[in-house]
Protein backbone atom coordinates (compact mmCIF):
# COMPACT_ATOMS: atom_id res chain seq x y z
CA UNK A 1 0.00 0.00 0.00
CA UNK A 2 1.13 3.58 -0.60
CA UNK A 3 1.49 6.21 2.12
CA UNK A 4 -2.04 7.56 1.65
CA UNK A 5 -3.50 4.07 1.97
CA UNK A 6 -1.36 3.39 5.03
CA UNK A 7 -2.58 6.54 6.79
CA UNK A 8 -6.19 5.77 5.87
CA UNK A 9 -5.88 2.23 7.23
CA UNK A 10 -4.30 3.35 10.50
CA UNK A 11 -6.84 3.27 13.36
CA UNK A 12 -6.57 6.59 15.17
CA UNK A 13 -7.12 8.10 18.58
CA UNK A 14 -7.32 11.88 18.97
CA UNK A 15 -6.67 13.52 22.33
CA UNK A 16 -6.52 17.23 21.54
CA UNK A 17 -9.49 18.38 19.51
CA UNK A 18 -11.87 21.15 20.52
CA UNK A 19 -15.57 20.58 19.99
CA UNK A 20 -16.24 24.22 19.14
CA UNK A 21 -13.17 24.34 16.92
CA UNK A 22 -14.69 21.45 14.97
CA UNK A 23 -17.66 23.56 13.84
CA UNK A 24 -17.59 23.14 10.08
CA UNK A 25 -18.70 26.11 7.93
CA UNK A 26 -21.90 24.28 6.94
CA UNK A 27 -22.85 23.82 10.62
CA UNK A 28 -21.95 27.41 11.48
CA UNK A 29 -23.92 28.73 8.52
CA UNK A 30 -26.98 26.67 9.53
CA UNK A 31 -26.85 28.01 13.11
CA UNK A 32 -26.40 31.61 11.95
CA UNK A 33 -29.47 31.25 9.72
CA UNK A 34 -31.48 29.43 12.41
CA UNK A 35 -31.02 32.21 14.95
CA UNK A 36 -30.96 35.14 12.49
CA UNK A 37 -27.55 36.27 13.73
CA UNK A 38 -25.73 39.26 12.28
CA UNK A 39 -22.05 40.14 11.78
CA UNK A 40 -21.12 36.80 10.23
CA UNK A 41 -19.95 36.15 6.65
CA UNK A 42 -22.90 35.56 4.32
CA UNK A 43 -21.75 32.26 2.78
CA UNK A 44 -19.50 29.27 3.41
CA UNK A 45 -16.71 30.68 1.26
CA UNK A 46 -16.75 33.83 3.37
CA UNK A 47 -16.65 31.75 6.55
CA UNK A 48 -13.56 29.90 5.32
CA UNK A 49 -11.89 33.24 4.64
CA UNK A 50 -12.98 34.40 8.10
CA UNK A 51 -10.96 31.50 9.50
CA UNK A 52 -7.70 33.01 8.26
CA UNK A 53 -5.86 34.05 11.43
CA UNK A 54 -3.30 36.82 11.80
CA UNK A 55 -1.97 35.40 15.08
CA UNK A 56 -3.05 33.53 18.20
CA UNK A 57 -5.06 36.40 19.78
CA UNK A 58 -6.97 36.85 16.50
CA UNK A 59 -7.78 33.14 16.51
CA UNK A 60 -9.19 33.47 20.05
CA UNK A 61 -11.29 36.44 18.92
CA UNK A 62 -12.84 34.48 16.04
CA UNK A 63 -13.29 31.40 18.23
CA UNK A 64 -15.26 33.32 20.85
CA UNK A 65 -17.39 34.95 18.16
CA UNK A 66 -18.20 31.63 16.49
CA UNK A 67 -19.51 30.00 19.68
CA UNK A 68 -22.18 32.68 20.07
CA UNK A 69 -24.12 30.64 17.49
CA UNK A 70 -24.61 27.90 20.10
CA UNK A 71 -27.73 28.80 22.03
CA UNK A 72 -30.03 25.85 22.72
CA UNK A 73 -29.68 22.13 23.38
CA UNK A 74 -30.31 21.21 19.74
CA UNK A 75 -27.41 23.45 18.65
CA UNK A 76 -24.99 21.62 20.91
CA UNK A 77 -26.38 18.25 19.85
CA UNK A 78 -25.91 19.10 16.18
CA UNK A 79 -22.39 20.34 16.74
CA UNK A 80 -21.40 17.20 18.66
CA UNK A 81 -23.00 14.87 16.10
CA UNK A 82 -21.47 16.63 13.09
CA UNK A 83 -18.03 16.84 14.71
CA UNK A 84 -17.89 13.24 15.87
CA UNK A 85 -19.19 11.71 12.65
CA UNK A 86 -16.56 13.78 10.80
CA UNK A 87 -13.90 12.08 12.94
CA UNK A 88 -15.15 8.71 11.73
CA UNK A 89 -14.18 9.53 8.14
CA UNK A 90 -10.53 9.49 9.25
CA UNK A 91 -10.75 6.05 10.87
CA UNK A 92 -10.77 7.66 14.31
CA UNK A 93 -12.00 5.15 16.88
CA UNK A 94 -11.78 7.17 20.07
CA UNK A 95 -11.39 10.86 20.94
CA UNK A 96 -11.20 13.08 23.99
CA UNK A 97 -12.75 16.40 23.01
CA UNK A 98 -12.25 19.69 24.81
CA UNK A 99 -15.45 21.64 25.48
CA UNK A 100 -15.15 25.40 26.03
CA UNK A 101 -17.65 25.29 28.87
CA UNK A 102 -16.89 28.71 30.33
CA UNK A 103 -17.34 30.29 26.91
CA UNK A 104 -20.98 29.24 27.19
CA UNK A 105 -21.47 29.92 30.89
CA UNK A 106 -20.31 33.52 30.45
CA UNK A 107 -22.99 34.00 27.78
CA UNK A 108 -25.70 32.84 30.17
CA UNK A 109 -26.06 29.33 28.72
CA UNK A 110 -26.67 26.87 31.53
CA UNK A 111 -24.26 23.96 31.87
CA UNK A 112 -27.16 21.51 31.69
CA UNK A 113 -28.04 22.83 28.23
CA UNK A 114 -24.46 22.26 27.09
CA UNK A 115 -24.13 18.79 28.60
CA UNK A 116 -27.61 17.58 27.60
CA UNK A 117 -26.95 18.72 24.05
CA UNK A 118 -23.47 17.31 23.58
CA UNK A 119 -24.43 14.04 25.27
CA UNK A 120 -27.37 13.61 22.90
CA UNK A 121 -25.11 14.27 19.92
CA UNK A 122 -22.36 12.04 21.30
CA UNK A 123 -24.65 9.05 21.82
CA UNK A 124 -26.27 9.42 18.39
CA UNK A 125 -22.88 9.75 16.73
CA UNK A 126 -21.46 6.72 18.55
CA UNK A 127 -24.47 4.67 17.46
CA UNK A 128 -24.17 5.80 13.82
CA UNK A 129 -20.38 5.94 13.43
CA UNK A 130 -18.87 3.78 16.16
CA UNK A 131 -16.60 6.60 17.38
CA UNK A 132 -16.31 6.68 21.18
CA UNK A 133 -15.88 10.18 22.65
CA UNK A 134 -15.17 11.50 26.12
CA UNK A 135 -15.25 15.16 27.22
CA UNK A 136 -12.70 17.56 28.71
CA UNK A 137 -14.43 20.76 29.91
CA UNK A 138 -12.03 23.70 30.06
CA UNK A 139 -11.80 27.42 30.64
CA UNK A 140 -9.63 30.24 29.22
CA UNK A 141 -6.88 31.11 31.69
CA UNK A 142 -6.92 34.78 30.72
CA UNK A 143 -10.44 35.04 32.19
CA UNK A 144 -9.02 34.41 35.64
CA UNK A 145 -9.62 32.35 38.74
CA UNK A 146 -13.35 33.08 38.86
CA UNK A 147 -13.75 31.50 35.42
CA UNK A 148 -11.80 28.43 36.59
CA UNK A 149 -13.94 27.94 39.69
CA UNK A 150 -17.23 28.59 37.91
CA UNK A 151 -16.33 26.05 35.24
CA UNK A 152 -15.34 23.35 37.71
CA UNK A 153 -18.38 24.05 39.89
CA UNK A 154 -20.63 23.57 36.86
CA UNK A 155 -18.89 20.33 35.91
CA UNK A 156 -19.16 18.87 39.40
CA UNK A 157 -22.77 19.98 39.86
CA UNK A 158 -23.85 18.28 36.64
CA UNK A 159 -21.25 15.50 36.44
CA UNK A 160 -21.55 13.11 33.51
CA UNK A 161 -19.69 9.80 33.27
CA UNK A 162 -18.39 10.87 29.86
CA UNK A 163 -16.44 13.77 31.44
CA UNK A 164 -12.96 12.42 32.12
CA UNK A 165 -10.69 15.43 32.59
CA UNK A 166 -10.38 19.15 33.23
CA UNK A 167 -8.34 21.65 31.22
CA UNK A 168 -7.19 25.22 30.77
CA UNK A 169 -6.68 26.99 27.43
CA UNK A 170 -6.99 30.50 26.02
CA UNK A 171 -4.19 33.05 26.19
CA UNK A 172 -1.32 31.30 27.96
CA UNK A 173 -1.17 33.16 31.26
CA UNK A 174 0.84 31.83 34.28
CA UNK A 175 -0.55 28.52 35.55
CA UNK A 176 0.38 28.69 39.24
CA UNK A 177 -2.73 30.63 40.40
CA UNK A 178 -4.98 27.81 39.18
CA UNK A 179 -3.34 25.16 41.34
CA UNK A 180 -6.12 24.96 43.96
CA UNK A 181 -8.80 24.59 41.28
CA UNK A 182 -6.96 21.72 39.61
CA UNK A 183 -6.33 20.03 42.94
CA UNK A 184 -10.06 20.18 43.56
CA UNK A 185 -10.72 18.67 40.12
CA UNK A 186 -8.20 15.89 40.71
CA UNK A 187 -9.69 15.15 44.13
CA UNK A 188 -13.06 14.78 42.39
CA UNK A 189 -11.59 12.12 40.09
CA UNK A 190 -10.87 14.21 36.99
CA UNK A 191 -7.60 14.00 35.08
CA UNK A 192 -5.49 17.14 34.58
CA UNK A 193 -4.77 18.02 30.93
CA UNK A 194 -3.78 21.70 30.66
CA UNK A 195 -2.53 23.56 27.61
CA UNK A 196 1.04 24.74 28.19
CA UNK A 197 4.12 25.61 26.17
CA UNK A 198 2.23 26.61 23.04
CA UNK A 199 2.71 30.37 22.80
CA UNK A 200 4.87 30.77 25.92
CA UNK A 201 8.09 29.12 27.08
CA UNK A 202 8.97 25.95 28.98
CA UNK A 203 8.28 27.64 32.32
CA UNK A 204 4.56 27.20 31.60
CA UNK A 205 5.06 23.45 31.19
CA UNK A 206 7.08 23.23 34.42
CA UNK A 207 4.24 25.05 36.17
CA UNK A 208 1.57 22.84 34.61
CA UNK A 209 3.32 19.78 35.99
CA UNK A 210 4.23 21.26 39.38
CA UNK A 211 1.13 23.36 40.11
CA UNK A 212 -1.64 21.70 38.12
CA UNK A 213 -0.61 18.05 38.43
CA UNK A 214 -0.61 17.73 34.63
CA UNK A 215 -0.93 14.16 33.39
CA UNK A 216 -0.73 15.25 29.76
CA UNK A 217 0.39 18.50 28.15
CA UNK A 218 -1.58 20.22 25.42
CA UNK A 219 0.74 21.50 22.63
CA UNK A 220 3.96 21.69 24.68
CA UNK A 221 6.23 22.49 21.73
CA UNK A 222 8.29 24.89 23.87
CA UNK A 223 9.71 21.99 25.91
CA UNK A 224 12.55 21.59 23.42
CA UNK A 225 14.02 24.85 24.72
CA UNK A 226 14.84 23.22 28.07
CA UNK A 227 16.93 20.01 28.16
CA UNK A 228 16.12 19.40 31.84
CA UNK A 229 12.41 19.53 31.07
CA UNK A 230 12.85 17.17 28.13
CA UNK A 231 14.61 14.72 30.45
CA UNK A 232 11.81 14.93 33.02
CA UNK A 233 9.09 14.39 30.42
CA UNK A 234 10.96 11.46 28.92
CA UNK A 235 11.65 9.79 32.27
CA UNK A 236 8.12 10.26 33.62
CA UNK A 237 6.50 9.50 30.25
CA UNK A 238 4.25 12.53 30.43
CA UNK A 239 2.49 12.73 27.05
CA UNK A 240 2.52 15.83 24.86
CA UNK A 241 -0.35 16.41 22.43
CA UNK A 242 1.18 18.07 19.36
CA UNK A 243 -0.85 19.79 16.62
CA UNK A 244 1.49 20.88 13.79
CA UNK A 245 -1.04 22.57 11.49
CA UNK A 246 -2.51 24.49 14.42
CA UNK A 247 0.95 25.82 15.32
CA UNK A 248 1.44 27.00 11.74
CA UNK A 249 -2.01 28.56 11.39
CA UNK A 250 -1.69 30.56 14.62
CA UNK A 251 1.84 31.62 13.57
CA UNK A 252 3.44 30.05 16.64
CA UNK A 253 5.72 28.15 14.25
CA UNK A 254 6.68 29.85 11.00
CA UNK A 255 7.33 26.92 8.66
CA UNK A 256 6.92 23.14 8.55
CA UNK A 257 10.71 22.80 8.44
CA UNK A 258 10.97 24.59 11.80
CA UNK A 259 8.39 22.47 13.57
CA UNK A 260 9.91 20.58 16.53
CA UNK A 261 7.85 17.38 16.11
CA UNK A 262 10.71 15.29 14.63
CA UNK A 263 13.12 16.55 17.30
CA UNK A 264 10.61 15.73 20.03
CA UNK A 265 10.33 12.18 18.74
CA UNK A 266 14.13 11.85 18.43
CA UNK A 267 14.38 12.99 22.06
CA UNK A 268 12.25 10.02 23.13
CA UNK A 269 9.20 12.04 24.19
CA UNK A 270 5.74 10.45 24.29
CA UNK A 271 4.15 12.51 21.53
CA UNK A 272 0.66 12.25 20.02
CA UNK A 273 -0.71 13.83 16.82
CA UNK A 274 -3.86 15.96 16.88
CA UNK A 275 -5.90 18.41 14.80
CA UNK A 276 -6.80 20.85 17.63
CA UNK A 277 -9.41 22.99 15.82
CA UNK A 278 -9.82 21.16 12.51
CA UNK A 279 -12.48 23.25 10.82
CA UNK A 280 -10.88 26.56 11.76
CA UNK A 281 -7.40 25.41 10.73
CA UNK A 282 -8.44 23.59 7.57
CA UNK A 283 -7.06 20.26 8.72
CA UNK A 284 -8.04 16.83 10.05
CA UNK A 285 -6.30 13.88 11.62
CA UNK A 286 -5.55 12.28 8.24
CA UNK A 287 -3.71 15.41 7.13
CA UNK A 288 -1.74 15.53 10.37
CA UNK A 289 -0.51 11.96 9.87
CA UNK A 290 0.37 12.66 6.25
CA UNK A 291 2.24 15.77 7.38
CA UNK A 292 4.27 13.65 9.78
CA UNK A 293 5.38 11.47 6.86
CA UNK A 294 6.22 14.60 4.88
CA UNK A 295 8.40 15.77 7.79
CA UNK A 296 10.56 12.70 7.23
CA UNK A 297 9.08 10.20 9.68
CA UNK A 298 8.86 6.63 8.40
CA UNK A 299 5.76 4.47 8.68
CA UNK A 300 6.94 2.73 11.85
CA UNK A 301 7.42 6.11 13.57
CA UNK A 302 3.98 7.25 12.42
CA UNK A 303 2.39 4.02 13.67
CA UNK A 304 4.16 4.60 16.98
CA UNK A 305 2.50 8.01 17.18
CA UNK A 306 -0.86 6.26 16.77
CA UNK A 307 0.02 3.81 19.55
CA UNK A 308 1.21 6.68 21.74
CA UNK A 309 -2.26 8.23 21.52
CA UNK A 310 -3.82 5.03 22.86
CA UNK A 311 -1.25 4.88 25.66
CA UNK A 312 -1.76 8.55 26.57
CA UNK A 313 -5.55 8.36 26.62
CA UNK A 314 -8.10 7.54 29.31
CA UNK A 315 -9.67 4.90 27.05
CA UNK A 316 -11.47 1.77 28.19
CA UNK A 317 -8.72 -0.89 28.41
CA UNK A 318 -10.50 -3.40 26.17
CA UNK A 319 -11.03 -0.86 23.39
CA UNK A 320 -7.44 0.29 23.81
CA UNK A 321 -6.11 -3.26 23.39
CA UNK A 322 -8.18 -3.74 20.25
CA UNK A 323 -6.85 -0.56 18.64
CA UNK A 324 -3.25 -1.39 19.58
CA UNK A 325 -3.56 -4.79 17.93
CA UNK A 326 -4.86 -3.24 14.71
CA UNK A 327 -1.98 -0.74 14.65
CA UNK A 328 0.54 -3.53 15.27
CA UNK A 329 -0.75 -5.42 12.25
CA UNK A 330 0.15 -2.44 10.05
CA UNK A 331 3.69 -2.02 11.41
Amino acid sequence: MNDAEFVAALPKVELHVHLEGSMWPSTLRALVDKHGLQDFPSDEAGLREWFEFRDFPHFIEVYLKSITTLIDEDDFSRLAYDSITALATHNTRYAEMHVSLFGHLMRGVDASVVFDGIEDGRLRAERDSGVVVRWIPDFPGDFGLDAANRTLDAVLADRRDSVVAFGIGGIEVPREPFGPVFRRAIDAGLHSVPHAGETEGPDRVWSAIRDLGAERIGHGIAVMQDPALVELLREQRIPIDVSPTSNLRTRVVRTVAEHPLPAMIDAGLLVTLNSDDPSMFGTDLTREYRAALEMGLDRRAVATLATNAVDASFIDPELGRSIREEIQQLM
